[in-house]
Parts: structure tokens; C-alpha cells; sequence
């Protein structure tokens, strides 16, 4: 572990762009929501989108529920994101990269923000009954999920792994929408989504690395310090494993572990080499690299079933 220092003074708190348009009472539940940055939401989406492909439904459910789990992603990851204020407001006020999200700076009360989560949970909730018996059972317990995880930073220096149980949960959800039943290929696609998120959220981590020994909070990048380098490379190498034997499993064409899988490696390779873990804004780039990996992988499971 790395000794704490000084925190840093970035911030990922940006109440501009389409943000700044919007009426004055609305700009806050746009910030608590994370409608700002997206690429929460789309890294949540795409294990999905990876396990709706591999379970080779009917091409025009497949897109439909594609279209769902779009939608759901942006509305749950909504949901998440209150809650993890709600249990984090006090921390947050003393973390720089945090002080000026809207529960912590007092721009959206407590009960706005549990009256704004009710109604993202409202059309979370209408997507999950659309879908079949066995994923509305796996939307229950992914509650069990969102509402432990951000307990995990108090207790363990692991949670970057309970997000990937978190984030990755979209995989047996969307398998299961897709087919009715839950498959090796793609428990092996689950396993090789968590390797990944606790990979990139290390990169992710390292914003808050300094702030978050100063107030007491765990986390793999605190836990790795200097060594994160060789240990996020094992985590997207693990991933990779997974992710290439979930294709082989289900069957899958060669474009699928050659040119496309192999493109997606090179860019989880490029976080490893350019990582600095003292360089705040440049973690984030990288992890903001993680929705073009992403999407790189389903194009080559979507590439390996033509």
C-alpha cells in the first residue's frame, strides 16, 4: 500500500454542456442521475449486450431487448448512483473529486433524491416485467447488489470486485431474457465481465486514491499502490480468458477470436501501458476507454455468429 499524501484537487463535476441548459431545477437531478457522464451507464449495458449476443435469439427480440437493456442501464445506474449518495453524502463532502455532487453540496435534499429514485426504479421496474420469470428472480437479488455495494469500501479493501458483481450482473440477465436459461458459456462471460470491472475501476480508482486513505476507504488502487500496473494486466488478461472461452463454448465462429477479440485486447493493453497512477485526469481517460473495449467485444461475438 501507498502511504497517503496530500488529496488531489481533480474533480469529474462538470455542470456544463447540455447540463447547463436545462431548467435550474432539473440541472441537479441530471448530476445525482449521472445523466452528464454516460459512460457509467454504458459500461453497466454491456455485459448485457455481450450476453443477448451469445444467446443467439431471434434477431428481432434480440434487438428489442438490446433496446431495453439500453434504456434500463441508464435508469438503474440512475437508481444506483442515489444510493450510493445516500450512504456516501458525508464522505463525499470530504473527498475533492465528490464534494460537488448534489446530496453532498446540499443542492438536492435528501427526500428529492429518494423521491427521484423511486420514479427511476418505477421504469426500471415496468423494463424487468416485460422480460421473462427467471430474469424478473436475477432483477431481485441484483437489488441485493446495488444496496451492499457501496458498504463494500468501509469493510474491504475489494470493492472494485463487488462492482464487477454489481456491473457485471447484466450478463446472466440478459442471457437469461434472451434464452430462458442460464449456460456455462455464459457463466464463463459473467466471470470474464467481473475481471474486467475490477480491472478498469482499479484505473478508476486511482482519482481517489490519496482522498480515500486520508478518510479511512478501501480500495484496490490503495491496496495495489505501485504494483496496480501487473495487477490490472492479470485482471484484463483474466478477462480476455474468460470472455475467449465463452465464445468457444457457445460455438462461435473464427472473426470472433482473432481480428475482433484481438483489436479489444489491444485497447485493454493501451490502458496498461499508458497508466500513470498520479496523473487523475489521464485514469479517467483510460477508463473512459473501457466503453470502446466494450463495444469491441460485442462486435466480435455479434461477428462470430455470421
Amino acid at each position: 500500500m501507498i502511504d497517503p499524501a496530500e488529496p488531489t484537487r481533480h474533480t469529474d463535476i462538470r455542470a456544463s454542456g447540455w447540463v447547463a441548459i436545462l431548467p435550474a431545477v432539473a440541472r441537479p437531478y441530471a448530476l445525482l442521475g449521472r445523466f452528464d457522464r454516460p459512460i457509467g451507464a454504458w459500461l453497466l449495458f454491456l455485459p448485457g449486450l455481450w450476453s443477448i449476443l451469445l444467446a443467439r435469439g431471434p434477431t428481432g427480440r434480440s434487438v428489442w431487448l438490446i433496446l431495453l437493456f439500453l434504456v434500463g442501464s441508464f435508469v438503474m445506474r440512475a437508481a444506483g448512483c442515489v444510493v450510493n449518495d445516500l450512504w456516501d453524502r458525508d464522505l463525499d463532502r470530504r473527498v475533492t473529486r465528490t464534494a460537488g455532487r448534489p446530496l453532498a453540496s446540499g443542492a438536492v435534499s435528501t427526500m428529492g433524491a429518494v423521491l427521484f429514485m423511486g420514479a427511476m426504479a418505477a421504469v426500471g421496474l415496468a423494463i424487468l416485467l416485460s422480460l421473462n420469470p427467471l430474469s424478473w428472480a436475477l432483477g431481485v437479488f441484483s437489488l441485493v447488489l446495488v444496496v451492499t455495494y457501496p458498504l463494500a469500501k468501509r469493510v474491504t479493501w475489494w470493492p472494485q470486485l463487488m462492482l464487477g458483481f454489481t456491473f457485471g450482473w447484466g450478463a446472466p440477465m440478459g442471457y437469461a431474457a434472451t434464452a430462458g436459461h442460464l449456460g456455462w458459456d455464459m457463466a464463463l462471460l459473467y466471470a470474464g465481465a467481473i475481471f474486467w470491472i475490477v480491472g478498469y475501476d482499479t484505473i478508476y480508482a486511482h482519482q481517489d486514491r490519496e482522498d480515500d486513505a486520508l478518510v479511512g476507504i478501501g480500495s484496490t488502487a490503495r491496496l495495489f499502490g505501485t504494483a496496480s500496473r501487473p495487477w490490472i494486466a492479470i485482471f484484463f488478461g483474466a478477462a480476455l480468458l474468460c470472455i475467449f472461452g465463452a465464445g468457444a463454448l457457445a460455438g462461435l465462429r473464427l472473426p470472433y477470436f482473432v481480428p475482433m477479440l484481438g483489436v479489444a485486447g489491444l485497447l485493454l493493453l493501451w490502458q496498461v501501458i499508458r497508466l500513470d497512477i498520479n496523473a487523475p485526469a489521464s485514469c479517467l481517460r483510460l477508463f473512459k476507454l473501457n466503453r470502446e473495449a466494450g463495444l469491441l467485444i460485442g462486435t466480435a461475438i455479434l461477428a462470430g455468429r455470421l
